[in-house]
């Protein structure tokens, strides 16, 4: 089959990017872990490299890059270093909404900015009593006159107190439910904004998560996105489009734990031989295999119904998060397993992949929500 201009652009970026992978990205991601800072020379890395343009359209200064292409760099980022490809998702997700809604000005305002990565952005939805139940949504956005005043907390917040631009979620009718919420973008400098309580984290160490305080921050009213009440509706819409980038990330860690095991098995002798000749162990190497090559096969499908134009992909989007997901834990756990005592050592990257794999079943949709959302789709049909 003939390899087309697009085709061989794609190649050669993914060639890069596991060139920078190899040489600078793998050999921090102990230290990331450890030191559990978010690390501004891994931003800036993505930044020189144009990797954080990828998500943004061209006339803004980004490179236009198919869905599939920043899913599989996402994977390749997160075979090594999940709180590094973690930047990239994030900056998809904080800034998509102003590229699915946002007027003009607002996009020329923000987007380029972003996509040479001077700018992070982050993504305000999840509050301490609203998670999977975002109408909970407690965070108030009064009008008044020609500005809106925000008053409440944003909570596990990703990027928070580092991102420049905060896509920020709040109610704005009480008395409509979901349809009372809306969206804004929140500037860092707003006085009345700022962050507050720091987390420390089980995994994605090196990302910086926390809480959003708003005390009568006050925005101007043209910092609303799309209507007054379309807050969750844009939020879906954002979800649905990020929540695969979340699939290639627990897809890149699932493979990157199976490419060392593999390579231990390879080179640990027992019993006068390498484990990897004992059955057991081929079998379940093989098996790991297996569900990640599956995994795969589902994150990919969903990116080409993106960059098909396929109107609605929420079902597909939701199963490639689960089964990710899930896989990921499920592998990483193996191939602890493989190397033993070892593997429990950190020492060893496979116990940070395995904390690692766990928010991915957690962060942008539960999986029991995403199966609610799977069954309900099935109910449709």
């Amino acid at each position: 089959m003939a390899v087309t201009a697009s085709e061989s652009e794609e190649s050669m970026l993914l060639d890069m990017v596991r060139d920078l992978v190899r040489e600078k990205v793998a050999p921090r991601a102990a230290e990331i872990d450890a030191v559990g800072e978010f690390p501004w020379d891994m931003k800036e890395l993505l930044a020189k490299q144009d990797i954080l343009a990828m998500p943004f359209p061209e006339e803004y200064g980004g490179l236009g890059s198919s869905e599939v292409t920043i899913l599989k760099t996402i994977e390749e980022l997160a075979k090594a270093c999940a709180t590094t490809a973690l930047i990239l998702c994030v900056q998809q997700l904080g800034s998509l909404p102003i590229l699915l809604v946002g007027t003009e000005e607002q996009k020329q305002r923000y987007i380029p900015r972003l996509a040479t990565g001077e700018w992070l952005a982050a993504y305000a939805l999840t509050e301490p009593g609203s998670g999977s139940d975002a109408g909970a949504m407690r965070t108030r956005a009064e009008k008044r006159g020609d500005t809106y005043v925000l008053n409440g907390v944003k909570h596990f917040i990703t990027n928070a107190g580092i991102a420049h631009v905060n896509t920020v979620f709040a109610v704005t009718d009480p008395s409509a439910g979901t349809r009372g919420t809306s969206a804004f973008v929140v500037e860092a400098d707003r006085p009345g904004f700022r962050m507050g309580k720091a987390e420390n984290k089980m995994g994605i160490r090196g990302s910086q998560t926390g809480e959003l305080v708003f005390e009568d921050c006050v925005i101007p009213a043209e910092n609303l996105l799309g209507k007054e009440g379309d807050g969750f509706k844009i939020g879906l819409m954002t979800l649905d489009r990020t929540r695969p980038g979340i699939a290639a990330q627990a897809l890149g860690i699932a493979q990157g734990a199976l490419d060392f095991a593999t390579d231990y098995a390879k080179q640990r002798v027992q019993f006068g031989k390498p484990i990897f000749e004992n059955q057991a162990i081929q079998f379940m190497l093989a098996d790991m295999d297996i569900k990640v090559e599956a995994a795969r096969r589902l994150v990919y499908h969903v990116g080409e119904l993106m960059d098909q134009g396929v109107p609605r992909f929420t079902r597909e989007s939701a199963i490639a998060k689960t089964f990710a997901s899930d896989i990921a834990m499920e592998v990483t756990n193996d191939a602890i397993q493989v190397l033993g005592g070892y593997g429990y050592m950190k020492e060893f990257p496979v116990e940070r992949m395995m904390r690692d794999a766990k928010i991915c079943q957690i962060y942008e949709g539960t999986n029991q929500i995403q199966r609610l959302v799977i069954a309900r789709a099935l109910g449709q049909k």
